[in-house]
């Protein structure tokens, strides 16, 4: 898989010096795995849970919580969150949007007249 991005787990790490070598060896394990589906990331991860769209670590027993976005079709994962139990217990992560496509499709403005209309009425009236 493709990780995006291990800054919020070396920046959770230096805050929480207890998860730094755990969350390396998370990093290192997502990083050389190929998951396919929910279950492979089970086969490796038994606690691992699906909170909605994003799939949820144990991370020191629990004490903190890895929050992640798989896009399995894509072979990448993106680190949504990385909290302790007290702030995974807010919830307040639960409201956040999907990662969006890098270059996501633009959408046209819808046009007011057919191009011919617009010409046309731009144009000058011969006297």
């Amino acid at each position: 898989m493709h990780v995006i991005s291990e800054k919020p787990l070396r920046d959770f790490g230096a805050i929480h010096s207890d998860a730094r070598k755990e969350l390396q060896a998370w990093f290192r394990n997502a990083s050389n795995n190929d998951w396919t589906k929910f279950a492979g990331v089970r086969e490796v991860y038994t606690d691992a849970d699906q909170v909605g769209k994003f799939t949820v670590f144990n991370i020191c027993r629990n004490k903190y919580r890895l929050i992640v976005s798989i896009h399995y079709n894509r072979g990448k994962l993106y680190v949504r969150h990385v909290l302790t139990h007290a702030e995974y217990n807010l919830g307040t992560w639960k409201q956040e949007e999907q990662p969006k496509a890098k270059h996501p499709e633009k959408e046209r403005p819808a046009k007011d007249k057919p191009s011919h209309e617009k010409k046309a009425s731009t144009r000058r009236k011969r006297r």
